[in-house]
């Protein structure tokens, strides 16, 4: 599965989701076109091609020079089907069963810079960053909740320690922010039947995004019936109206948007639909994106390896894309512990689709999507106490900054006293989930209320208030461990300003309205 997170996917109790960055002279143009191009002798050669292989997807991206038309058409040549073409950044979606497909592709260097599948399984009929299932809110304790509510409160807000931990709270005083602003939660979908939700959603920028092509229809931006309620709940996180029922955003006067990119039954998240994601998102004049995944099937991905570079090449095509139109990234750190600027990290988890080959990675060459491409901005997750979370990846130079995810070890003093983050879920209740994927959406909540205080921000001025307002953090002595265990932290580092475990420190709301 993808990678989610109540945080972003890791290799934990929950699955979770789920660059070069070269900036290609393509002139936007119209959308992406599905309709392959060919002739009888582009057909002949196609029918030369093998197709004994399993059906796989592959992204083609197009080096400055090469056009669509031409690169379709090798395409076809290979016994490839396009599926989608963005001339925008010269990224081509195509399907084919010949084993060979790629490699012939790649020998083609006067049209392509690099082709890869974004599987290793065949397509079937579509993870995350949460960590450990969900915990519904019962109705006992919905109602202790609302009896602790106080003047101006939301019923349930007396449970939300993470609004207070950022002054959330105190800035909806000034400002609740712009419905002029829209955060786009590239997810596992978003339930807008949701009371709490409803008001604030905006369907004319919302989608299903699996397999590549934007379906618009009514409702198909929701979960699965199978489904995640992962995207619901980050969506409830980020704009929650106050409205007197449940909860209250971090933005409770912006609009959030679903777009769906996991697949169904597994929840992965693979590159096509993504890529899908991050062009809709800046097509539809989208301010924010919540990334709380990460990309299927790999943990990391390898520069050196002919398959992973194309993933990474194609979404940092489209986040560049989207930046340059607008778009602000929010990104998860994931949940496996690891520290992003290490000499080295284990992934045993990759690729997740088929059987797992450990390898030991080089994380400033493998990286995990989109998290650590340029300009996206790196969140890892903190507790009640302040405590980096026990899952939590870190990483000096890497995170950005810090926010509310949860820590079951870290107990607040709340009615419930639950150390997860209490948001939306499926069927109009209310459930506690803990993760870099909960973290993200405040400081995603945090940047839309950025965004409606200074509407000409742009997304590098945005990143840079919330840095330079957040709240300074020093590495702690001591962190909770998995078990609980409160164990010295001898991981974190700090230096310029920052620490490995927080960044620039933890997001405030408060700064942001004023």
């Amino acid at each position: 599965m993808a990678h989610l997170g109540s945080g972003r996917r890791r290799a934990l109790a929950v699955p979770v989701g789920l660059a070069l960055t070269a900036s290609l002279a393509f002139l936007p143009s119209v959308a992406a076109s599905a309709a392959p191009l060919g002739n009888t002798a582009d057909a002949a050669a196609a029918s030369k091609a093998e197709t004994t292989g399993p059906k796989l997807s592959y992204v083609a991206n197009l080096n400055s020079y090469a056009t669509v038309k031409a690169a379709k058409k090798a395409i076809e040549r290979a016994g490839g089907t396009v599926v989608t073409a963005y001339e925008q950044i010269g990224v081509i979606v195509a399907h084919s069963q010949n084993p060979e497909f790629a490699k012939t592709l790649r020998a083609n260097r006067g049209l392509f810079v690099s082709v890869g599948a974004t599987r290793t399984a065949p397509l079937q009929s579509a993870r995350t960053t949460d960590e450990g299932a969900t915990q519904q809110l019962s109705a006992a304790d919905a109602a202790k909740a609302a009896a602790a509510a106080q003047e101006g409160q939301e019923p349930l807000e007396s449970n939300q320690w993470d609004l207070r931990t950022i002054k959330a709270d105190q800035a909806h005083k000034i400002n609740d922010g712009s419905q002029d602003v829209t955060v786009g939660v590239i997810d596992t979908g978003v339930d807008d039947t949701h009371p709490d939700i409803a008001p604030n959603f905006s369907k004319e920028q919302s989608a299903n995004c699996v397999g590549g092509v934007a379906d618009t229809s009514e409702g198909a931006w929701r979960p699965y019936t199978d489904g995640s309620d992962h995207g619901t709940h980050v969506a409830g996180t980020i704009a929650a109206p106050r409205n007197g029922i449940g909860i209250s955003g971090v933005a409770p006067g912006v609009k959030v948007a679903g777009i769906k990119v996991s697949e169904p039954g597994t929840s992965l998240f693979f590159t096509e639909a993504v890529v899908c994601g991050f062009m809709f998102a800046a097509e539809k004049g989208i301010e924010v994106t919540n990334n709380s995944y990460y990309v299927d099937p790999w943990l990391y991905n390898c520069k050196s390896d002919d398959d992973q570079k194309a993933l990474v090449e194609a979404i940092g095509r489209a986040t560049k894309y989207a930046e340059r139109k607008g778009t602000l990234h929010v990104a998860s750190a994931g949940n496996s512990n690891h520290d992003l600027a290490g000499d080295s990290i284990l992934d045993d988890t990759s690729p997740n689709d088929t059987t797992p080959v450990p390898r030991t990675i080089d994380p400033s060459v493998c990286l995990d999507l989109p998290t650590q491409l340029p300009g996206v901005v790196t969140v890892s997750a903190t507790g009640d106490k302040g405590l980096r979370s026990y899952y939590s990846s870190y990483g000096l130079g890497v995170v950005d900054v810090a926010a509310p995810g949860g820590d079951k070890w870290q107990v607040p003093a709340t009615p419930d006293a639950n150390g997860r983050v209490l948001s939306t879920v499926l069927g109009g209740g209310y459930g506690y989930k803990q993760g870099t994927s909960m973290a993200a959406p405040h400081v995603a909540g945090v940047a839309a209320l950025i965004k409606s205080a200074h509407p000409s921000a742009t997304p590098s001025q945005i990143q840079a208030m919330l840095k330079g307002q957040a709240t300074k953090a020093q590495c702690p002595a001591q962190i909770y461990d998995a078990t609980g265990t409160l164990i010295n932290a001898t991981t974190c580092e700090s230096k310029w300003g920052q620490t490995g475990y927080y960044g620039y420190g933890v997001v405030d709301a408060l700064k942001a309205v004023k």
